[in-house]
């Protein structure tokens, strides 16, 4: 099980800020073999980084940035791992973030943040505290984009585009929600008894970047966890 100092950052580790909406038609269609397809490319994703790609500090325009990279070690919270002139794998948390593969390439390329990790201060101000120089994506903008969604949408908001289902009928390209906290795409099950989960989801233990593993079930449920269908999805 994570560690307990772990669990905030684990929770609360994306963009949330839209009121409560009626259930909506979905903006889009995927196959679930596609979406899968989509979340193992941001996962086995490699990408170097440079020195200029470093951020710990206010942007261009006074928003906070505190990139992934070795040096950022808070204690207690999850440090970054990304190191410069270092081939490294899967896309990394940016908080806000809603970058395609090919996107995060460019903005590397060009200079920009690589990452950007969620923080109280960001989780206070929402919109305001998204870096326009930072690329990567957080956990509900990675699974709009597995859902070909036409812009980043909340943890409050992607409900409204599901139905709920019973745990035992999730299938991949599914997700466990927690209203105005976090989101994770559903992969399939570990053990023929379903105590865990396997999924892929950004911005949680142990480091900040797109990763699969496998999760206790009771641990999510009891967290407020949900399972969600995207009506968008097709079989």
């Amino acid at each position: 099980m994570p560690l307990p100092k772990l669990l905030i950052a684990a929770a609360a580790c994306c963009l949330s800020s839209c009121a409560q909406l009626p259930k909506q038609p979905p903006p889009s269609q995927v196959t679930r073999g596609e979406c899968m397809k989509m979340a193992e490319a941001y996962r086995l994703h490699k990408w170097t980084a440079s020195v200029a790609n470093v951020r710990h500090g206010p942007d261009s325009k006074g928003v906070h940035v505190d990139t992934p990279d070795i040096t950022h070690n808070p204690g207690g919270k999850i440090p970054g791992w990304w190191v410069p002139g270092k081939e490294t794998e899967g896309v990394p948390y940016q908080w806000g973030g809603f970058s395609t593969v090919e996107e995060f390439d460019a903005g590397v390329k060009a200079g920009k943040a690589a990452g950007d990790v969620y923080t109280d201060a960001k989780r206070t101000l929402l919109d305001d505290a998204v870096s326009t120089e930072a690329v990567g994506i957080d956990c509900s903008g990675y699974i709009s984009r597995l859902w070909k969604m036409p812009r980043s949408y909340s943890t409050r908001e992607l409900p409204e585009f599901c139905n709920e289902i019973s745990w035992s009928a999730l299938k991949p390209g599914d997700i466990l929600n927690t209203h105005n906290a976090h989101c994770l795409l559903f992969a399939g099950w570990d053990d023929k008894k379903r105590i865990k989960l396997l999924a892929y989801e950004t911005g949680c233990p142990p480091s900040w970047r797109v990763l699969s593993h496998a999760i206790d079930v009771e641990w999510l449920k009891s967290l407020g966890y949900k399972a969600y269908r995207y009506r968008g999805m097709l079989d």
